[in-house]
């Protein structure tokens, strides 16, 4: 008799990722994926690694995505976070998610030493191209962002504001659909 593994339920697991609102100015950084009849966006940031401080996990994401040094930018305080139930496709379980969106501020001159594109890795070892576009935040409530955080985005009054409440809706298969 061979002892199969069962596979977990949905949402058994969970996974943090660590995430960016990088401003220059009333512009944030969004990474743009095209992708066959959709354009979708997403922070840069990333999952964090098993046992791997958040600040670093936050750190190495914006270094891989925007060559960015947190260093030199002002910030790093959470702004949201964002619970994810969300059904993906594939074979593999979707994973809870939960999502810590921090905030950074960038000079001119910091922002142009920033990365343009970014190479996302797929689990076939192939990447999906990315091009770092600069958005008015105020536009970003009609956008598909990933998280979805674009009409609180568009809703704060001053990119150095004051963010209300700290807990968005959260993300589940009856608000959001994988672009």
């Amino acid at each position: 008799m061979t002892n199969t593994p069962a596979v977990p339920p949905p949402f058994s697991r969970i996974k943090i990722r660590v995430g960016a609102l990088v401003f220059c100015g009333a512009e944030v950084a969004l990474i743009r994926r095209d992708r066959t009849g959709s354009r979708h966006y997403s922070l840069p940031g990333g999952n964090v690694e098993d046992g791997e401080d958040l600040t670093v996990a936050l750190a190495r994401e914006l270094a891989e995505e925007l060559a960015l040094d947190t260093a030199a930018a002002e910030g790093r305080d959470l702004v949201w976070v964002l619970d994810q139930r969300v059904t993906r496709p594939g074979a593999t379980p979707s994973p809870r998610k939960l999502h810590l969106v921090y905030r950074f501020h960038v000079s001119p001159a910091v922002r142009a030493t920033l990365a343009e594109r970014e190479l996302d890795e797929l689990p076939d070892g192939s990447h999906e191209a990315g091009v770092i576009e600069w958005i008015d935040h105020r536009r970003t409530a009609a956008l598909s962002v990933y998280p979805p955080v674009g009409p609180a985005l568009a809703a704060l009054t001053d990119p150095r504001g004051t963010a209300s409440g700290v807990a968005l809706e959260a993300m589940t298969d009856s608000n959001y659909t994988w672009v």
